[in-house]
């Protein structure tokens, strides 16, 4: 099925107006997506990177990185962000650029580079947003276990310090994990994202360091700049049944436990959802004196991501929640180019659930947006598929600030080839 997309804009009656002055509006973008290699110690690689050369997950068996220098390709792109009126911007900062080895030697050449691309968003007037981490854990550090190992509470303990201290004076705003579920379900349960062992106790501690790690981070932070603005980001997906019968109700009620709250609840001091997820109990030897109550923080914000939502039926020989994901192709919906069906509502739908945690204080969505083919007409690309998409999630977002006061801000993902 064809994506529709209309002749023009006429179908969207809000303005920048309808979400008020201090609604935040922004670009968003991760260091793997965007950087080249300059500037980078020979011995700092990343997991993504390792991955994305040994397993050709890149189309074209493309690499990564390339010789283009980034500081002066983040100039221009800062430039054009400020020229559509942008005025936040959020990046990532690479752990293995600033400490190759993870832990040790601090690169002062990673440093350099990241005051250069904030000190061009600061002089474009354009407000930077750091996200500590996006899922690019130091090669050398996956190899002493990576999140499954404890220690890394010391390893990214010393990594924020260092952070923390070199930008302390120019970040305002700081984004401790990126989509912390998505790194370790799929690292750690799946094996997308890691090279080394998985499984279920592999996902349950790292699950569990994570969630002891955006807490200490937050505590680093604060006490660094206490005038800082400290949030993590939550990935997240509308889950509905593929029938109403008991079976599905169920099987969506467990996924959208696992999707949707399994980060967030415990962080807010209500403890792992063992109740609808009994798997959830084995954490309990991986906790040690003082991590519950360690694990809880109230963060400034919350940043949520949300493309689309999940359409779920009972499967029993799904491992521990006895559910599977019916994808968009099966259903006949509106896909985008990764097959995620197009569905706005479901961002509305999201904003409510997580507003509705009176521990959550304000609500940003920090990264939203379509992959569809590029439409190249005149040297120009005809960009109606993702516009259209894009524009329909903000009206659902707009329907949710008008229902939730929590909600702030907006933040649009963008990549370059």
């Amino acid at each position: 099925m064809k994506n529709v997309v209309p002749p023009n804009d006429e179908s969207f009656n809000y303005t920048k107006d309808d979400f008020g002055d201090e609604f935040i509006w922004g670009a968003s973008s991760s260091c793997f997506q965007i950087e080249s290699d300059e500037h980078k110690s020979d011995e700092g690689n990343s997991i993504l990177e390792r991955l994305s050369y040994k397993r050709k997950v890149i189309e074209n068996s493309d690499a990564p990185t390339g010789p283009a220098g980034p500081c002066e390709n983040y100039k221009k792109d800062i430039k054009r962000i400020k020229k559509l009126g942008i005025q936040n911007y959020r990046f990532s900062l690479s752990w293995s650029r600033i400490i190759p080895n993870g832990i040790g030697a601090i690169d002062q050449e990673g440093i350099n580079f990241y005051n250069d691309v904030i000190n061009t968003c600061l002089e474009n007037n354009i407000e930077p947003f750091v996200t500590l981490y996006h899922w690019d854990l130091p090669l050398e550090l996956e190899k002493k276990g990576g999140w499954s190992n404890r220690d890394v509470l010391t390893w990214f303990t010393e990594y924020t310090n260092v952070c923390a201290n070199a930008f302390k004076d120019k970040v305002k705003y700081w984004i401790v994990l990126n989509e912390p579920f998505i790194f370790v379900g799929g690292g750690y349960f799946l094996g997308v994202y890691k090279l080394g062992k998985r499984g279920l106790n592999e996902f349950l501690t790292a699950m569990h360091h994570a969630l002891l790690c955006q807490s200490i981070a937050y505590r680093i932070i604060k006490e660094i700049n206490p005038a800082a603005k400290v949030g993590t980001m939550h990935s997240c997906a509308y889950i509905t049944p593929l029938t109403y019968s008991d079976k599905n109700i169920k099987a969506a009620e467990r996924i959208d436990t696992l999707l949707n709250r399994a980060f967030i609840e415990p962080s807010l001091g209500l403890g792992y959802p063992i109740k609808e997820l009994p798997f959830f109990k084995h954490i309990k030897k991986y906790v040690s004196r003082g991590d519950e109550e360690l694990i809880k923080v109230e963060f400034d914000f919350i940043g949520l991501q949300n493309y689309n939502r999940e359409v779920v039926e009972h499967h029993s020989y799904s491992p521990h929640v006895n559910a599977k994901l019916i994808p968009a192709y099966k259903r006949k919906v509106a896909p985008t180019a990764m097959n995620w069906e197009i569905y706005p509502k479901s961002i509305y739908m999201m904003i409510l659930k997580f507003s509705n945690y009176s521990g959550v204080k304000n609500i940003i969505v920090t990264e939203n947006g379509g992959s569809f083919p590029d439409h190249i007409r005149e040297d120009l690309v005809q960009d109606n598929e993702r516009s259209f998409y894009v524009q329909n999630y903000m009206q659902e977002i707009l329907y949710a600030k008008e229902k939730s006061k929590k909600v702030t801000g907006f933040f649009c993902l963008v990549n370059k080839k």
